[in-house]
């Protein structure tokens, strides 16, 4: 069969479906002929495509007949102009969009799509209210494919003015509210959206914001709730925050303050949230944090210090803070001294803090990264070893092992070995097994006598009788007891 006859033949199958009342063998026979008619052969035809049947077929709600539609649908709609599938099929759309079928929402979605990449058909789009509310209701979906098939389309909208007024200054910013109180899952999807509007310009920032809803993400990360914790929820905040560091943005009024709840937000526990290019290009956003580091508010200081250590916890986010110079050894100085005389949960913060800014592993321990620790290490206080022999000698077991992970931390940098060798009794304090009455503790030490001895310099150091005192201790194993002698036991008797 030629190729003008395929034409030829699908639209003689087409008026067969139209005609008759259960068309399923035209159906199928249509189906295949298409598969082989080229697309440019569908266009040349175009304007004799009558869809109105196989929409009404879609309504029937018969499965094998859904599928063909779709699939049928699929490769004539592609044939079509978007303006033109944007008039003439209104109603079939927004059908589509209620359908019961998923296939027949993300057909529907693909061609809504189609609509609002083409700058003379989205202005149809944009004045079919009906049409926008259902775009909107499909977020809420169960099905992933159609909700993010529509939130790509209110994205894509958003661009223009005429789009950003549609969905903020109408009913459909009250359809999204509403649609977010589905559940949480469809919440953030609402979220994701407006964090996408918003990082496409300081207008459909502003619009964003002004709608609540940037507010209301920023209230949840501060919040108490697990959810938050998700991986999704720290890309978009991330994402927010490149946005709202924006000069244009942090000019406005009021916006600095903002600033500390977004730092609340980043930070959660045992995740390094704040990416080194956001402190880079934002000095203010490190400002912040160091200002808060000052606040009378322990739970203001307490979350600056965990971003602080955050920050410092690889290489990058260690050479940004470096180069802010002084401002950092005054910082360092201040987080010293509350590990010594804040509350004790603020003190464990500051440990965990300094444990996370001295760590550095083997393979990144250069000549200026070394000589980089010791010189923080030196600015916690007069005489840091003996400060943190201290803490760890209180009758807490959360600051003993906060301590002792502070030793760890540096346990593998030869500049800080030779301080531990050379503070009287260090050694002795580390092998000892008899300071330690927890597991927590015991686990702590043992994490420290580890770090020790599996570094390459500690037998140099150290000296030989030390060194094969520390591989007693590991291969002893954490919790390990001396036995007692026979005698003293009879003795006891």
């Amino acid at each position: 069969v030629g190729r003008g006859k395929m034409a030829a033949q699908a639209l003689a199958l087409l008026r067969e479906v139209a005609r008759l009342e259960a068309p399923l063998e035209e159906l199928r026979a249509l189906h295949s002929v298409l598969q082989a008619v080229p697309l440019n052969e569908l266009r040349e035809q175009a304007a004799e495509l009558r869809l109105g049947p196989l929409f009404s077929l879609l309504n029937e709600n018969h499965r094998e007949k859904t599928a063909l539609c779709v699939s049928i649908l699929e490769r004539l709609l592609q044939a079509m102009e978007p303006v033109h599938v944007a008039r003439n099929l209104r109603v079939d759309l927004q059908r589509g969009l209620i359908h019961p079928d998923d296939s027949v929402k993300i057909l529907t979605l693909s061609q809504i799509g189609r609509i609002v990449e083409n700058s003379d058909a989205v202005t149809e789009i944009l004045n079919n209210a009906e049409l926008l509310k259902q775009i909107v209701y499909c977020i809420g979906g169960e099905n992933l494919s159609v909700a993010k098939a529509a939130i790509k389309s209110l994205s894509r909208i958003s661009l223009t003015q005429a789009g950003l007024e549609a969905l903020f200054e109408s009913n459909l910013l009250d359809d999204l509210k509403s649609v977010m109180k589905t559940n949480d899952i469809v919440r953030y999807r609402v979220y994701e959206l407006i964090v996408e509007i918003s990082s496409v310009s300081p207008e459909s920032l502003n619009y964003c914001t002004t709608s609540g809803l940037v507010t209301q993400l920023l209230r949840e990360l501060t919040g108490e709730d697990v959810l938050v914790r998700c991986s999704t929820c720290i890309e978009m905040v991330t994402s927010l925050a490149y946005i709202i560091m924006d000069e244009q943005y942090l000019a406005q009024e009021g916006v600095i303050d903002q600033i500390s709840n977004i730092i609340a937000g980043f930070y959660l526990p045992g995740r390094n949230m704040i990416p080194q290019q956001i402190c880079e290009r934002y000095p203010i956003f490190v400002e912040k944090v160091f200002e808060m580091t000052e606040s009378q508010d322990p739970t203001m200081t307490g979350v600056a210090v965990d971003t602080v250590g955050i920050l410092g916890s690889n290489v990058e986010g260690k050479q940004v803070l470096q180069k802010t110079g002084t401002r950092f050894e005054r910082l360092l100085m201040r987080i010293g001294h509350q590990s010594k005389n804040a509350p004790v949960e603020l003190k464990i913060r500051c440990l965990d803090a300094i444990s996370s800014l001295l760590y550095l592993p083997p393979e990144q321990q250069t000549d200026d990264l070394l000589r980089m620790t010791e010189s923080w290490f030196s600015a916690l206080s007069r005489d840091p070893l003996e400060l943190f022999r201290g803490i760890s000698s209180q009758p807490f077991p959360e600051l003993h092992c906060a301590a002792l992970k502070v030793f760890t931390a540096i346990a593998n940098q030869p500049w800080a070995q030779k301080l531990m060798f050379n503070s009287p009794g260090f050694v002795e304090y580390v092998v000892d097994r008899s300071v330690e009455h927890d597991k927590a503790s015991k686990d702590a030490k043992y994490e420290l006598v580890k770090a020790l001895a599996n570094s390459k310099t500690i037998a140099e150091i150290f000296g030989n009788p030390n060194y094969l005192r520390l591989r007693t201790y590991l291969s002893e194993g954490p919790y390990y007891v001396k036995p007692v002698s026979t005698t003293a036991v009879e003795g006891a008797e």
